[in-house]
């Protein structure tokens, strides 16, 4: 990167700027379990600025030349609206570079004011958004705290990815598409693919993971980051925690609820066949004989998390599925027949819910019949903001989970079940 001589200043430049206007404070660092940015609501991102007034976080790109004096151009134009640099980040592209910053402004500062700024100081295809707290992380201490969870969760991988790049979509192909068209696999070489606003990875497991951001172009150094953590979970193979919790019944019987995956498979199948054909068509909305073909899909951590519960000899007797659907993320039940008003669906339901608040999920949805008061009414017993939808007569229950206070902990003591 040749930044050369004329930039040496900027640090310097920099600070200057800090001392001016940003008064020496104490700042309360992320939590230490938080690795990425999400968002936040407007309390959180406004705090206190220059003299006490005001201010307001907000993480910016822009596009330069990659010439001497380039990005203390930036920095000047910035300082006029007496705008804080807080991080920054480079991505160079070839005779261009992208940089990338997290300012703190005036509150009373139009994101528009900053980019006219920007505009006047060479920068272009300029994108600004809000930003929190959680964007003071550091981007090497963000990345490690990523590859750390993906090694401890196979189903940490998506959400690393959408921590790692920001609002974007992550979809998982299979390596071959049930119709026999469309793109596989075999189509992704082993290093991926890179283009523009799109990025395809091969997928551990063999299919194609594609991301795509089309409000923001991706950068060579984006990429590099995700291929790693991509590669991270190739080798470390399939894994999911194995930590379970047992639980004791109203009749005082105990069972037992841990995570799950392709290798309970079986075991699944077995409690499919258990269970009424009414059960089965209210949780997959389709013909029963094709419920058998969802379960590898649904157990496998690529595509979300799994809960069962066993008995104590060695039977599944409900599943609960938090599924990863593109940017949003689905909550999904089935108990059997005859365990069913024990209150196991709603215990699966909060831990699933737990879990989504734990991986900043903003909302939950579950797809159901209005037939199906068991699921209505478990939803509603979370006692959290609901929207619904009635689509060709299937209803979508929406959880926004913004409200949510305190994450439950999973796995992590004995409890009693009410009679729900």
């Amino acid at each position: 990167m040749s930044r050369n001589k004329s930039d040496v200043t900027i640090a310097a430049l920099c600070a200057f700027f800090k001392a001016a206007w940003t008064p020496r404070r104490h700042e309360d660092p992320p939590p230490a379990s938080d690795t990425g940015a999400r968002p936040s609501s407007p309390e959180e991102q406004a705090g206190p600025g220059a003299g006490g007034a005001a201010s307001t976080l907000w993480r910016m790109r822009t596009t330069v030349k990659d010439a001497p004096g380039s990005l203390a151009a930036l920095c000047t134009a910035l300082a006029g609206h007496r705008v804080d640099i807080l991080s920054l980040q480079t991505h160079p592209l070839g005779e261009d570079t992208v940089d990338e910053f997290l300012l703190r402004a005036p509150a009373a500062l139009a994101s528009a004011d900053m980019t006219r700024a920007v505009a006047g100081a060479g920068g272009t295809g300029t994108w600004i958004e809000r930003a929190d707290a959680h964007d003071l992380v550091d981007a090497p201490t963000r990345v490690l705290g990523l590859a750390t969870r993906t090694a401890l969760d196979a189903a940490e991988l998506p959400l690393a990815l959408r921590q790692l790049l920001g609002r974007c979509t992550i979809r998982s192909l299979p390596a071959t598409p049930a119709d026999g068209r469309g793109q596989g696999a075999t189509d992704v070489p082993v290093e991926g693919v890179l283009e523009d606003t799109v990025m395809r990875l091969r997928a551990p497991e063999g299919g194609v993971i594609t991301v795509e951001r089309p409000y923001l172009p991706f950068t060579p150094t984006e990429f590099a980051r995700a291929r790693a953590l991509v590669e991270l979970d190739a080798r470390l193979g399939p894994r999911i925690p194995r930590g379970q919790d047992v639980l004791t019944l109203p009749e005082g019987n105990d069972i037992t609820v841990r995570r799950a995956d392709t290798g309970d498979l079986e075991a699944a199948r077995a409690m499919h066949e258990r269970c009424s054909a009414r059960t089965l068509a209210l949780r997959y909305h389709g013909p029963v004989g094709d419920a058998d073909r969802y379960l590898n899909h649904l157990l496998s951590p690529r595509f979300g998390r799994t809960l069962a519960v066993w008995t104590p000899s060695g039977r599944i007797v409900g599943l609960g599925h938090l599924l990863w659907d593109g940017d949003e993320t689905e909550v999904a039940l089935l108990v059997e027949d005859q365990w069913q008003r024990r209150g196991i669906g709603r215990e699966l339901l909060e831990r699933l819910v737990a879990m989504a608040v734990e991986a900043g999920c903003a909302s939950v949805y579950a797809v159901t019949q209005s037939s199906n008061t068991g699921m209505v009414a478990a939803m509603r017993g979370l006692g959290l903001p609901l929207d619904y939808q009635i689509e060709e007569g299937t209803l979508v229950i929406t959880a926004r989970l913004d409200s949510v206070g305190v994450v439950k902990e999973s796995f992590s003591h004995s409890g009693e079940l009410g009679n729900v």
